[in-house]
C-alpha cells in the first residue's frame, strides 16, 4: 500500500483549552475579527469559569492599581515606582471598553450581574507606612488615570469612609487611607459565562465540558490535540491551526507536553488560598469598599490582605484575606502529583534555583497552612479590631501557579505576574501566572493576537475592527486626559457605573 504523505487536515481553526475568562476573551475577539473562524473549546469541569475565574476563587477586584500597594513598590532611594500601576490602570480601562462594546451590541447581558461600582481604598497604620502611602498618593497624582483619588490621615474622615475598620481602633496610632470612588467589583465567573453563552450561539463554535486535553503534538504545521471525554472515557483527536492553553494552573503541564522550545525551562510554584467570609448581615452592611493593606514581609502578592465588599449572585458579601498556603496541586480540583509531575530535565535547574532563593516564602506559606482560627482572627483584627470569630467562616479560594523561568544570572527566578509563551511560528500560545490576570484579560489577549496572528493583526480590516471594539485602541490613555475622560464617561454609562469627574483631595 502506498504511504499517504499528505498533511493531516484540520478539524477546526482554533482550539481553546480551558473555559475561563482568558479563553472567553480570546474566543469572542477572534469571532468578532473573523466570523468565519471555527473554534472548539475544551473544559475539564461541568461549567465554565469553575476554577480561577470563579467569584469565590479570585479577589473580584477590577484591578486598576487604585488600591493595590504591591503595584507601587518603594525603591531603595525612597521613591515610588508607578510604572506597573500606570500600565495596569490603562489595561483595565481597555477591558471596560471592550465589555461596554459587547453590552451595547447585545453580545453579553446587561452588566448588573457582573460589575458594580465600589470604592477602592488603601489603608495603612504606623509612621513608616503612612509616609509611604502619602508619597504614593503624590506620585500617582502625576497621572490622569488616578484623577479623583483622595488621601486622608484625618481620623474623622477615616471614620466616615471606613466606619467598620475604625470601630474600636486605637486612634493614637498614625493612620491613613486613599480612596477612589470609581473602583469596581467584578464577578469574572458571571462575565465569563455571559461571554460563553453568546459564543455558543455563533456558527462554528463548540463548547465541550467534561473534556480533558491529554496531549498536544504538532505535525506538518497542524496541532493534533488528544482529548478524553471524562464521563464516557471516549478519546478523540482534534486537529487545529492554532491552540491556546488558557487552563489557569493547568496551563504549565500542557505547555510542557507541547514540547515547543519556547516552553522549555518554565516551572511553576503553586500557592493556595482561603478567605474568611462574614456570615453576620449587620456587619456586612456596615462596610462598603474594597480596602487593601500592605502584604506581610515575605508573602506573595496574591496574599495582600483586604477587607472586601463583593456582590455575588445578587447578594452582598464581605470577605477578608486571602490567607495563603502551600499545596502541590496546580488547580483547585487538581492532583497532589501536579507539582512533581511538572518537573522535567529542562526546568529542573530553574526550579531548584528559584526554590533555594525562596525558602523564606515556602516557610511563610507552610506557616499559613498551620494557622489556627485564632491566628486568622488576629490578622482580621488588624483591619476590623472588634471582629469576633463566630461571625466568620472559612471559604476556600482558588489555586495560583506562579511562574518560574530560566535566568542567565540567577539560574531560575520566581515571577508574580502573567506571561504569554508562544511558539515562533505563532501556532500555539499559553498563558502562565496570576495577578492581575482577569482584569487585564483584553490587553493580554490583544498582545497574544499581535504575536500569533501577525499578518492578519496588521491588516486594515482587523485594525479598523479593533478601533470599533476599543475606541482608544492605538492611543495612550495615560497621555490623553480628554480621551480618558470620554472613555470613562462612555463605559460608565453603558456598564452602569455612574462616573463623575472629580479632582484629587487631601484631608
Amino acid at each position: 500500500m502506498a504511504k499517504n504523505n499528505k498533511a493531516p487536515k484540520k478539524n477546526t481553526d482554533i482550539v481553546l483549552i480551558g473555559a475561563g475568562i482568558m479563553s472567553a476573551t480570546l474566543g469572542i475577539l477572534l469571532k468578532e475579527l473573523d466570523p468565519e473562524l471555527t473554534i472548539e473549546i475544551f473544559e475539564r469541569m461541568d461549567i465554565a469559569a469553575a476554577e480561577s475565574s470563579d467569584a469565590w476563587n479570585n479577589a473580584g477586584t477590577g484591578h486598576s492599581a487604585f488600591c493595590e500597594l504591591n503595584y507601587t513598590p518603594e525603591l531603595e532611594d525612597g521613591t515610588i515606582n508607578t510604572d506597573k500601576a500606570v500600565k495596569i490602570a490603562e489595561s483595565f480601562e481597555v477591558s471596560k471598553q471592550f465589555w461596554a462594546y459587547l453590552v451595547q451590541n447585545k453580545q453579553v447581558r446587561l452588566p448588573e450581574s457582573w460589575i458594580h461600582k465600589i470604592p477602592h481604598m488603601s489603608f495603612v497604620w504606623g509612621e513608616k507606612n503612612v509616609s509611604y502611602l502619602k508619597k504614593r498618593y503624590a506620585e500617582l497624582q502625576k497621572y490622569d488615570l488616578f484623577n479623583g483619588m483622595e488621601y486622608s490621615d484625618d481620623i474623622n474622615k477615616l471614620k466616615e469612609w471606613i466606619p467598620l475598620i475604625m470601630e474600636g481602633r486605637d486612634v493614637s496610632e498614625k493612620l491613613a487611607a486613599t480612596r477612589m470612588d470609581i473602583g469596581t467589583d467584578v464577578n469574572f465567573g458571571a462575565l465569563t459565562r455571559c461571554i460563553f453563552n453568546h459564543l455558543q450561539t455563533l456558527p462554528g463554535v463548540t463548547l465541550n465540558f467534561h473534556h480533558e486535553v491529554r496531549s498536544l503534538k504538532q505535525k506538518d504545521s497542524v496541532w493534533e490535540v488528544k482529548v478524553k471525554e471524562l464521563e464516557s472515557g471516549d478519546k478523540r483527536k482534534v486537529r487545529a491551526n492554532f491552540v491556546f492553553i488558557g487552563a489557569g494552573g493547568g496551563s504549565l503541564p500542557l505547555l510542557l507536553k507541547s514540547d515547543i522550545p519556547e516552553g522549555k525551562g518554565f516551572g511553576g510554584f503553586p500557592v493556595s488560598g482561603q478567605w474568611l467570609r462574614c456570615k453576620n448581615p449587620e456587619i456586612i452592611e456596615k462596610h462598603d469598599a474594597k480596602v487593601y493593606g500592605k502584604a506581610p514581609v515575605g508573602s506573595p502578592p496574591m496574599s495582600v490582605p483586604h477587607l472586601d465588599t463583593r456582590m455575588i449572585k445578587g447578594k452582598k458579601e464581605l470577605l477578608f484575606g486571602p490567607y495563603a498556603g502551600f499545596t502541590t496541586k496546580f488547580l483547585k480540583n487538581g492532583s497532589v502529583l501536579d507539582l512533581p509531575l511538572s518537573i522535567k530535565a529542562a526546568n529542573l535547574v530553574p526550579m531548584l534555583a528559584a526554590g533555594i532563593k525562596n525558602i523564606p516564602l515556602t516557610k511563610y506559606l507552610i506557616d499559613q497552612v498551620r494557622q489556627s482560627p485564632e491566628d486568622r482572627l488576629e490578622a482580621l483584627r488588624e483591619f476590623f479590631p472588634e471582629a469576633k470569630l463566630d461571625d466568620w467562616e472559612i471559604e476556600i479560594a482558588g489555586q495560583r501557579v506562579q511562574v518560574i523561568k530560566k535566568d542567565p544570572v540567577e539560574g531560575g527566578i520566581l515571577e508574580f505576574g502573567t506571561e504569554v509563551v508562544n511558539s515562533q511560528d505563532g501556532s500555539i500560545a499559553a498563558l502562565l501566572g496570576a495577578s492581575p490576570g482577569a482584569s487585564t484579560a483584553v490587553s493580554i489577549m490583544l498582545n497574544l493576537l499581535k504575536l500569533c496572528f501577525k499578518d492578519r493583526f496588521q491588516s486594515e480590516e482587523w485594525q479598523n475592527k479593533l478601533k470599533t471594539m476599543i475606541p482608544s485602541y492605538g492611543k495612550s490613555l495615560a497621555k490623553d486626559p480628554a480621551l480618558l475622560d470620554d472613555m470613562r464617561r462612555w463605559t460608565s454609562d453603558v456598564l452602569g457605573l455612574q462616573y463623575t469627574e472629580t479632582t484629587e483631595k487631601v484631608y
